[in-house]
């Protein structure tokens, strides 16, 4: 049998969608949390997170103002609707 090549029906650049140093702040974001060092909010003046998804949240938020790889955030469903609302 001769082995057929699967085409990905999304388009994407070659290579990886998040680079080493993005996983490598995430990872850093988990540890903080686990050890409950880690703040959310500007200047962690906020509440300790606890919560797997926030702390993945801020590590690729710290990891996209180093310049990492790490793909843009998507606009959030909340403010497309606000805008909706203001143009009627």
């Amino acid at each position: 049998m001769a082995a057929t090549k699967r085409k990905s029906s999304s388009k994407r650049s070659s290579g990886r969608k998040y680079g080493k140093a993005a996983s490598k702040r995430v990872e850093s974001a988990m540890r903080r949390r686990k050890k409950g060092t880690l703040k959310s909010g500007r200047g962690g003046k906020g509440g300790t997170v606890t919560s797997r998804k926030q702390a993945i949240a801020i590590g690729l938020s710290e990891a996209r103002e180093k310049g990492a790889k790490v793909p843009r955030k998507r606009a959030s469903k909340r403010t497309t609707s606000q805008r909706t609302a203001k143009k009627k």
